[in-house]
């Protein structure tokens, strides 16, 4: 029973941390694989056979090597110093994405709620302040919460569809995309992605003993997100060509539910900003711990200082910057993990001239002993 609460917790976790606020507004899927029409439900699938592959390898590689954080995790693939470079960047990378969620956090508040901006950042930083205290449980606990909420909507949305005169669209629609642009589109998806998950998978599974729970919770994890990327690309492609004019296409879908789908909805986005928020943290304090001379405890409001204000100032054009270099520095990361061996290679340990370790040997024959 604990390892099938455990495999759950995990597979929750890992959809949680992919499906970030991006892929809950249906932008993310909308660039990456709807627009490509009927190639979306092939790369899709393609998609899914590699966070089921590529998510489960990680952890278990993970695991094995003992990796305190994505640093760590890093080093292991690209050797020291690349690997303190790569995760620097990375460092980067998460920190501006949470400043644009908290920003969109904000929004929510302000946009729909009518309430103050500064009141949906507050209530975001100090409420994941107070899980973070609980380390990798708080994590597992919200996701827990937020995912099956995530999959019981995206049931919901399907089904809704079923009545929609374009339903069938995911297998008719074309694209004046060029295949090849539509068929890299899953691999940099994915490579991206994971990129940015190690910051709570990999400590995630330093954390977990059982082998088991990380193999399965891997690969149910990886059929979540298949799961959701379908549903999702099903109900945005019997919306096609309109849904492309929405900054928001699957707030537009689910506003066409009702008002109880709709508050539904947006209540959903903001849990999904707050975990992914969450899991960066906690991610980004495990490998400045290794580097700071600090209590984790100070550390952690401190990144969410720094991400607060630059959530008041704008982080979008410089990220927009970094985002092309960083899917570009995914794309090798998956390369070096798929190529990567699933059991490292033993540490060597050299022969110790300690005093201490002067043992005695018996002669089988004479039966006497020395050093």
């Amino acid at each position: 029973m604990k390892t099938y609460v455990r495999t759950l917790q995990i597979a929750f976790t890992y959809i949680g941390t992919i499906v970030g606020a991006g892929f809950a507004t249906g932008q993310e899927i909308l660039q990456f694989f709807t627009q490509y029409g009927r190639w979306a439900l092939f790369t899709i699938l393609i998609s899914t056979l590699l966070f089921m592959w590529l998510g489960t390898k990680m952890m278990i590689i993970a695991q094995r090597i003992e990796a305190e954080s994505y640093e760590d995790f890093n080093r292991h693939l690209f050797g020291e110093y690349a690997g303190s470079i790569i995760s620097l960047f990375t460092l980067i990378i998460l920190i501006g994405v949470n400043s644009i969620m908290l920003a969109g956090a904000g929004a929510i508040f302000q946009e729909h709620l009518g309430l103050h901006y500064q009141f949906g950042l507050m209530l975001t930083v100090i409420g994941s302040y107070f899980l973070l205290r609980r380390g990798m449980t708080g994590i597992l606990q919200i996701n827990s919460l937020v995912v099956p909420l995530m999959l019981t909507l995206s049931i919901i949305i399907v089904f809704s569809t079923f009545k929609v005169p374009g339903a069938g669209n995911f297998l008719l629609l074309d694209t004046g995309h060029s295949p090849l642009r539509a068929w890299l589109s899953p691999i940099l998806y994915t490579a991206f992605n994971l990129g940015m998950a190690q910051a709570v998978l990999v400590p995630l599974a330093r954390h977990t003993k059982d082998i088991r729970a990380l193999k399965w919770g891997g690969i149910l994890g990886g059929t979540g997100i298949g799961f959701m990327l379908l549903a999702a690309n099903f109900a945005m492609s019997a919306q096609m060509p309109g849904i492309l004019q929405f900054e928001i296409p699957m707030g537009r879908i689910a506003f066409q539910l009702g008002t109880i789908v709709q508050t539904v909805y947006l209540l959903l986005i903001f849990l999904e900003i707050f975990s992914t928020f969450v899991a960066d943290i906690y991610g980004v304090t495990m490998q400045l711990k290794q580097h700071l001379p600090i209590a984790p405890k100070l550390i952690t409001p401190g990144v969410m200082i720094i991400c607060y204000a630059l959530s008041q100032f704008g982080f979008s054009s410089l990220l927009s910057l970094f985002y092309p270099i960083f899917g570009a520095l995914s794309m090798v990361w998956a390369y070096r993990l798929i190529i990567s061996p699933m059991t490292p290679p033993p540490r060597s340990n050299p022969p110790s001239t300690d005093k201490k370790d002067v043992y005695l040997t018996v002669n089988p024959v004479t039966r006497t002993t020395r050093k």
